[in-house]
């Protein structure tokens, strides 16, 4: 959301060191795998080094707890991005948002090009990709399948898909904005789980508007993720008490931190590589049998 309309999101400085490591802290005790710090900047570029040097030591001493650390600071370079694998980042949160032939509807802070750029650089510095969009801003079916598509084409897909739903703030162009129903969402990680099968699929924003039934059919069409916490960025989340009883009715677990989607993601690509080797050459063997 611009900070150039006026809503009851209020600005505030970067939080403290010591709030961020006890904040990361409760979030391991009570299951968590991985924590996410996010920045309203416009890009690393657009603030001091001092701010970020902050961000850079926060990150190494949250790695040292044994958690994965994901971070969504803007756009950053190449050298940016590659401080930030040396401080110890799991991964990197950019969204592109929607698709490419809408963006400029909706977004003019930055060009859809740049997006892309960002990614390259944090691809390039060997960091996870986290990458998604939203859903619910005025966008067409053909604009979320050109999304999905987009992701779905990069040179690597994303080891993780946000798929989140609008959650409209008062006082911003798309304040009224009609809710996203749950068969959208349903549709929308369905074909993110077929187009991207290595991919953490996760259930994001707009999430605390659906009921846990409608929950339970976003994880059968294949989201294996969600984000836990007070708050995402500016709107509200589910309680963490609440998510507990829901993954208990539905006998989900989490999953221990590894740190090492890309790896994971490489081996399952060179499997489906290996096993359509197979298949083409069992092809083979039959049609040879059939022409004798």
């Amino acid at each position: 959301q611009s900070s150039k309309y006026k809503t009851d999101v209020e600005s505030q400085r970067l939080l403290d060191t010591e709030s961020v490591l006890n904040a990361a802290q409760n979030a391991k005790n009570s299951g968590s795998t991985r924590f996410c710090m996010g920045a309203a900047w416009r890009g690393v570029s657009s603030v001091g080094k001092g701010q970020f040097n902050r961000v850079l030591d926060m990150i190494t001493q949250i790695r040292a707890m044994d958690m994965e650390v994901c971070a969504t600071l803007g756009m950053v370079n190449e050298e940016q991005a590659s401080l930030l694998k040396q401080a110890g980042l799991t991964a990197y949160n950019h969204n592109i948002d929607t698709s490419e032939e809408y963006y400029p509807s909706v977004i003019s802070t930055r060009t859809f090009q740049d997006r892309l750029e960002t990614l390259k650089a944090v691809r390039s510095a060997g960091l996870s990709v986290c990458c998604g969009g939203i859903v619910g801003l005025g966008e067409s079916d053909t604009d979320r399948i050109s999304m999905l598509h987009t992701l779905s084409t990069l040179e690597s897909h994303p080891e993780s898909v946000p798929i989140n739903a609008l959650v409209a703030n008062k006082g911003t162009p798309l304040e009224d904005s009609e809710p996203v129903d749950c068969w959208t969402l349903v549709r929308m990680i369905a074909t993110a789980r077929i187009l991207m099968p290595a991919s953490m699929v996760r259930l994001s924003a707009g999430r605390s508007g659906l009921s846990e039934h409608e929950q339970a059919l976003c994880f059968m069409a294949g989201a294996n993720s969600i984000f836990t916490g007070d708050k995402l960025l500016t709107t509200p989340n589910v309680e963490m008490d609440q998510d507990d009883a829901m993954f208990q009715k539905l006998g989900l677990f989490g999953k221990k931190p590894f740190g090492k989607e890309s790896e994971h993601a490489k081996q399952f690509k060179q499997s489906k590589h290996t096993q359509q080797q197979q298949h083409e050459s069992h092809e083979q063997e039959l049609v040879h049998a059939a022409s004798t």
